[in-house]
């Protein structure tokens, strides 16, 4: 079949047109990107496309890459199409970020593309990736690692700045683009680098790529269905997985809480996806610390039956396990310990929220009593009421038992999360005597009958 029938059908049943379309071509004057050019460049009478050619120098190979830039000037000038460039010093770039040289010069290309798009109010920017760069990608991923849509490899069609990148390219083989090259008479440059086997890139387009052609020759069509597939799979799923995990999460500054029983009942895949998911929400940025070990922890501390645990991940993000929530968050909130007195009726509001609120009551206006209201005898403890955080060691005896029990233990019959045992408070008289546990436990101090004397009615209002 002929390349240019070839790429037409490929970018139709896509339901991609050219006609009419604006578009930046990334050139490096390479032969897949200089074909590109050339082939969008035959088109533009009988599509009406706008195309402009912008070139990157990452000024590696110093007047090398700059008589490479003055090719792809010229090239477009003897065919009357317009040209962008930007030369950019990357190996400094690199030297004072720390970042890998690919993943710099990538970051600088694209930031360029961007403005190029900007600047001519292009649509679309046109890659020249093709199908044996389609088979090393998705077999450089898979053997590293990678999940999710990232096997699927390169997209044909993908948002970019307010555009998208298109690649028309990805249904050709590297000969095919050589073929095109040699017939239209096209001289592209050649990049020393591509040879060299300190890139995993190489090593699989050297090694591996000839052994699944001679395999196959037909083999990067099998891998661009695979990638079109899996795209279109991933996409369902992840809309699957949102729309289940919105309906067992809640969003508080910055902060996921997670309810464990509910997720556990979504099918396993959608599991996977929703721990990515919150992952990719919290951090703002991809970090390339996270990897699949840290993924497995987190789906170790919510299936273990142990009702608590804590995981530390890259970047200061804690996830902690509390019963029946998981809660996923950066840099969590602290809380200081307080104290509060209180000599009589009064209001005293607590830092993490609600109040306390005193009066004096009468033995006949006294309602039933419930978890949130605690009613003392004043003639039988000493003020001041002192409302606290929780202290190493804290015990109180409780109504209607004998003995003592640990505050902690209390904590931790009532299911109460970690994180809010800290912050809970607790109300004692003048000697430091708990009394009230508010909305979980009261006291042999709490007045179960007609009583004489001043009654002083608490009430924890969240």
């Amino acid at each position: 079949m002929m390349i240019g029938k070839k790429v037409k059908d490929f970018m139709e049943r896509h339901s991609f047109h050219l006609e009419g379309k604006c578009i930046a071509v990334g050139v490096s004057g390479g032969p897949d990107s200089l074909a590109l050019l050339h082939y969008l460049w035959r088109l533009r009478a009988s599509t009406g496309i706008k195309i402009v050619a912008a070139h990157f120098d990452h000024m590696f190979r110093g007047q090398e890459s700059y008589l490479e830039s003055m090719f792809v000037r010229d090239f477009c000038k003897e065919r009357d199409i317009l040209f962008e460039m930007e030369q950019k010093d990357v190996p400094s770039y690199i030297e004072k970020t720390g970042k890998n040289p690919q993943l710099a010069s990538r970051e600088l290309r694209y930031e360029f593309y961007g403005k190029v798009m900007v600047q001519h109010h292009l649509d679309f920017l046109a890659l020249g990736h093709h199908g044996d760069d389609q088979v090393e990608t998705i077999l450089m991923r898979m053997t590293r690692g990678s999940t999710g849509k990232a096997r699927a490899g390169i997209p044909f069609l993908r948002p970019f700045q307010n555009g998208y990148i298109v690649r028309p390219f990805l249904c050709l083989t590297k000969q095919d683009i050589e073929r095109y090259c040699q017939s239209h008479q096209l001289d592209p440059r050649r990049d020393p680098s591509n040879e060299k086997d300190i890139y995993s890139r190489n090593r699989f387009r050297k090694n591996v790529l000839p052994f699944m052609k001679n395999e196959n020759a037909h083999v990067h069509e099998h891998f661009q269905r695979f990638s079109e597939e899996l795209q279109s799979d991933e996409e369902y799923l992840a809309e699957l997985t949102e729309a289940n995990l919105n309906k067992i999460i809640k969003k508080e500054k910055g902060e996921i809480a997670l309810d464990i029983r509910s997720f556990l009942e979504m099918p396993m895949p959608l599991q996977r996806r929703g721990i990515k998911l919150i992952l990719n929400y919290l951090y703002e940025e991809q970090t390339s610390s996270l990897s699949a070990v840290h993924i497995d922890s987190i789906f170790s501390i919510i299936r273990n039956p142990h009702p608590s645990g804590t995981i530390d991940l890259p970047n200061g993000l804690k996830i902690v396990r509390s019963y029946e929530k998981c809660h996923f968050g950066k840099n969590p909130e602290k809380w200081e310990p307080y104290l509060f007195e209180l000599n009589g009726p009064g209001k005293i509001s607590l830092p993490q929220g609600g109040m306390i609120e005193a009066k004096y009551v009468w033995e006949e206006s006294i309602a039933p009593q419930v978890q949130d209201t605690f009613i003392l005898d004043l003639n039988q403890v000493s003020l001041p009421l002192v409302i606290r955080t929780r202290k190493p060691g804290d015990r109180m005896t409780l109504k209607g038992m004998s003995g003592t029990r640990k505050i902690k233990d209390i904590f931790i019959d009532e299911k109460i999360p970690i994180s809010e045992r800290d912050k809970w408070p607790v109300i004692t008289d003048r000697s430091g005597t708990i009394l009230w546990l508010p909305g979980l436990k009261k006291s042999s101090h709490s007045i179960g009958g007609p009583e004489t004397g001043d009654l002083l009615e608490l009430a924890y209002k969240q």
